[in-house]
Order: structure tokens, then C-alpha cells, then sequence
């Protein structure tokens, strides 16, 4: 997944949803985007248009969603969507949003992957560069945490631990991802939340669009879903789903091992800061770029602030 040539849809696509926190409609189109482009948001609804490069400087805010921020104008809710991307081999794409938020669709990132299926995907003639990650990189905030150490490969684990009886602990060990695994056992894997946050969060007007079409919602006991879950470990599924979004906003493809510790999309973005700030520990490499007497490319990167909450 990580090597070969840069991917960018065949034909555009368009869905309308439920935005989680507004509970309002959301207009989606996915269009073709040009070699090098990466993933690129636009506000549609504003005018002037408002746009938001999906790479981790211009993250705005992790709580509750990873959400992006240029000036005062920010876009929530863009992990699954970029995680479908990133999951599906996608590296170039224009998101136009009619609204401050993405659609949760059914809380998966499986409707996603529909839409991405639906344009079908076309190859493009510049080579995908990788970020390879050369020396381990960690940050931890109390008994959570997220690093990534070397690896030939990309790998990511996750680890989670919830003091309630329907998920208690759950492991996902070294998974590495192709495009059909991803889409089989991990863009399925819905959000979750507990049947006392989503009443204080709509109480306060926040989550306005959520229910149990869209997230699996737990009581004090059990999973409140008439249909159940769709795999007995999907909480930890749908946090790798998470991380697998959270990272792509590196910008590139990632080779390393990432193992992630009871993290949630703050730690994430940490991750992302860390290793942005220290280029002493990986280098950036296109196949075939590097040979006997040829350094690896080592392109300038902003230095971010770190992030832990």
C-alpha cells in the first residue's frame, strides 16, 4: 500500500448526510485532485470558499473528532474519512463540504470506502514518496501512549482497556493493511459512546445527530444496538480505524511500526507533531530514488507545537 505511484479518484462522487454534532444535512462531493495534492477540504457553503489541507498543522482541535482549522473556520470530523483514504490507497483528493462538518454516515468508515469504490481510482504519474521511520518516536501522557519504532513495513497496533463489561480489554497486534483488508475488517468498525455522554453532550447542544444509526451506544452494561456488534473487538477496530486517519495527516505514507496504548486522537496528533519535529529520525524516500552515494530526500517541514489534549 505504501509503494507504487500516486492514486487519485477516476470520477467524482457526491452523498449528502447527517452532520454528528449539528445534526443538520451535509452535502459531499470527492473529486479528482492533481499529482501531489494530497488530501484537500473546502468549506463550500462560505464565500469566499474556505480550504483545509488535510496534514496535521492545520489541526485545530482533537476533542471528541480530529477537526481543521484555517483562520476562525474549522471542519470536524475528518478522521474516518480520511482514514478511508489513507486505508484505500488514496493520495489525492478534493473534499468539497457544504457545512462545518463531515457527515457521520453510519459512524464507519465503510460508507467511505462505498463512495470510493463508486469513482474508482486511477493511477498518476508521479512516484509516492514514504516517510521511513528510522529511530523510535514516542509520547505518552499518563498510562496512554502511541509510538512507532522501525519496520520494513507499515504495521500499527492498538491496545484498549475500558472499565465496562461489554469491551474491557481489546488488542490488535502488528495488522498490516492492504487496501481489501482495511475495507473488510476495519472500515466497518462504527464509533462508540456511552449513553450518559451523548445525553450531557445533547444537552448541551452537541451531538445533535447522533444515534444509535450512527455510533454504537452503551448503557451502565451493555451495547444498546438491537443489531449488536459487527465483530466482538470492533471498539478496538474502530480505534485503529481512527489512528489509521489520525496518522495520514503526516502527509505521506508512513513505514514504520505504530503501537498505540489506550490513545485517543490528541495523543495521535502528538505523535504527528513529534515526529514532524525531529527529521534526525526518519527520512522521506521514493522506490528507486535512493542508491550507492545518494542521500535519501529530506524535504523542509514546519516545526509544530506539541499537542497532548
Amino acid at each position: 500500500m505504501i509503494g507504487g505511484v500516486e492514486h487519485t479518484l477516476a470520477t467524482s462522487v457526491q452523498c449528502t448526510g447527517i452532520g454528528l454534532h449539528t445534526g443538520r444535512p451535509v452535502d459531499l462531493v470527492l473529486r479528482p485532485a492533481a499529482a501531489g495534492t494530497g488530501i484537500l477540504f473546502v468549506r463550500t457553503d462560505l464565500e469566499p470558499q474556505v480550504r483545509f489541507p488535510a496534514r496535521g498543522e492545520w489541526v485545530s482541535g482533537t476533542l471528541l473528532a480530529t477537526s481543521l482549522g484555517n483562520g476562525d473556520v474549522r471542519i470536524s470530523t475528518v478522521e474516518h474519512l480520511i482514514s478511508a483514504f489513507a486505508g484505500m490507497g488514496v493520495d489525492n483528493c478534493t473534499v468539497e463540504v457544504s457545512g462545518p462538518e463531515l457527515p457521520i454516515m453510519d459512524g464507519s468508515a465503510a460508507p467511505f470506502v462505498y463512495l470510493i469504490r463508486q469513482a474508482g481510482m486511477r493511477a498518476q504519474s508521479r512516484m509516492r514518496r514514504r516517510l521511513v521511520i528510522r529511530k523510535p518516536i514516542e509520547v505518552r501522557e499518563g498510562n496512554r501512549s502511541v509510538r512507532v519504532v522501525p519496520s520494513r513495513s507499515f504495521k500499527i497496533s492498538i491496545e484498549i482497556d475500558y472499565a465496562h463489561p461489554a469491551i474491557g480489554q481489546q488488542e490488535i497486534s502488528s495488522l498490516r493493511l492492504t487496501p481489501e483488508r482495511y475495507a473488510r475488517e476495519i472500515a466497518p468498525a462504527r464509533t462508540f459512546g456511552f449513553l450518559k455522554d451523548v445525553q450531557m453532550l445533547q444537552a448541551n447542544g452537541l451531538g445533535l445527530g447522533g444515534s444509535l444509526q450512527n455510533a454504537i451506544v452503551l448503557d451502565d452494561q451493555s451495547v444498546l444496538n438491537r443489531e449488536g456488534l459487527r465483530f466482538p473487538d470492533e471498539f478496538a477496530r474502530h480505534k485503529l480505524l481512527d489512528l489509521v486517519g489520525d496518522l495520514a495527516l503526516l502527509g505521506l505514507p508512513l513505514q514504520g511500526h505504530v503501537k498505540g496504548v489506550r490513545s485517543g486522537h490528541g495523543l495521535h496528533q502528538a505523535l504527528v507533531a513529534e515526529i514532524r519535529a525531529n527529521p534526525g529520525c526518519w527520512t522521506v524516500e521514493v522506490p528507486g530514488d535512493v542508491g550507492p552515494g545518494r542521500a535519501p530526500e529530506r524535504p523542509r517541514v514546519p516545526r509544530l507545537i506539541r499537542q497532548t489534549g
